[in-house]
């Protein structure tokens, strides 16, 4: 039998965590480990994997109950990895009464490990329910809301900071457009997908296995007028192209969401949402640092000695900055209101300016004169400072 998967430790969370902090742990990790965002690691995209089971059951209050209870979850109610479907070798439960096992009078000392009351009856009918009773697990599964897709998009720096329209495409699960995700067809029967004509699923609960009824087609092993073309499912694994806005200023890590484009919701349930996560290429010279742009700006010995206005790029296009005398190497200027526009704050950044100083290029005699006679004129030792504090 496999081992039991810890789906808490498997997002990073406390049992008894909020369903929002399910969420925020679910969303970091997947951007963390998303097979886009690791292209050819085979183990982030089992980790990825991971991450995706233990959302899928935590983030559902049935499913979460149910896996407190007993540690572990599938479908039909229990689960390990012995878990079969049909009736398969060995014992089952099927049709006994544990009423009579323990009587209708027993003890508490018969029935305490359970609650008391009701014995292995009433803990069965609690999670798997009673034909007719409306149980979480009787009759027709319930609709439930699709789950949200991850994915990664890249984008150059200047459709960063000016917005754009891209398509990104995307694998997803779409509701049917023959039956309109309802599963349901206009006629004819298919085999159950559940337990392949069987009419019984066997799970397995510690060294116990269990026969159950199959709640997808109660018991009768055929889908009645099941959709032919999703075979009842009601979804259809497509490739879809999803256009998408970028808005101006997008940062690296911003993510965007894109309502109804995640997974179709199961039984006509509305679908989840899709989330993408930004990715921006690094420019040549252009860097960003909050709302700010950055840029080196090279200036000759002569411009930073003798002070100039020189022209400096932005991303708005040329822009004239007066470099003082005496400027040193390494020094920042800001440019104000030249930066990226911030729609949260409705206001720009700036633009910092560090200046480069480029040592002038000796080819002649006269170049070499000339740096020697500003040796002696400018005797100063650059490096006094430096000396006087070690």
């Amino acid at each position: 039998m496999a081992a039991t998967k810890d789906y808490y430790q498997s997002l990073g969370i406390k049992r008894d965590a909020a369903t929002d902090d399910i969420r925020k742990a679910y969303r970091r990790l997947a951007r963390k480990y998303h097979p886009d965002l690791n292209p050819g690691d085979k183990a982030a995209e089992d980790r990825f994997k991971e991450i995706q089971e233990a959302y899928d059951v935590l983030n559902d209050a049935k499913k979460r109950k149910m896996y407190d209870q007993f540690g572990f979850y599938s479908d039909q109610g229990f689960a390990a990895g012995g878990a079969q479907e049909g009736p398969g070798p060995g014992f089952g439960f099927g049709g006994f009464d544990f009423s009579e096992a323990f009587g209708a009078g027993a003890g508490a000392g018969a029935r305490g490990g359970f609650g008391g009351g009701g014995g292995f009856s009433d803990l069965f009918s609690q999670f798997f329910g009673r034909k007719g009773e409306g149980g979480p697990h009787s009759g027709a599964p319930a609709p439930e809301k699709g789950t949200d897709l991850e994915y990664a998009l890249k984008i150059d720096f200047w459709q960063s900071i000016r917005g754009a329209q891209v398509r990104l495409n995307i694998h997803r699960l779409d509701a049917c457009g023959t039956c309109r995700g309802t599963g349901s067809g206009g006629g004819g029967s298919t085999t159950c997908p559940q337990c392949n004509g069987s009419g019984n699923v066997t799970q397995m609960a510690g060294a116990m296995r269990f026969s159950l009824t199959c709640s997808r087609c109660n018991g009768t092993g055929r889908m009645r007028n099941a959709c032919p073309r999703c075979r009842g499912e009601g979804r259809l694994a497509t490739d879809e192209s999803v256009e998408v806005r970028i808005p101006a200023g997008a940062a690296e890590g911003s993510r965007l969401r894109v309502a109804g484009k995640g997974n179709a919701g199961t039984m006509g349930a509305p679908a989840g949402d899709l989330y993408i996560t930004v990715r921006v290429e690094p420019h040549l010279f252009f860097s960003r640092e909050g709302d700010d742009i950055l840029i080196r700006v090279p200036v000759s010995v002569s411009e930073a000695g003798l002070g100039a206005k020189i022209e400096v790029p932005t991303i708005d296009g040329k822009a004239l900055l007066k470099i003082p005398q005496g400027t040193q190497n390494g020094q920042k200027f800001r440019l104000r209101e030249k930066g990226v526009f911030s729609a949260r704050k409705s206001t720009r950044g700036d633009q910092i300016v560090e200046i480069s100083i480029q040592s002038p290029d000796v080819r002649d005699e006269r170049t070499r004169d000339l740096l020697k006679q500003l040796a002696q004129v400018d005797a100063r030792d650059p490096r006094a400072e430096l000396w006087a504090k070690v």
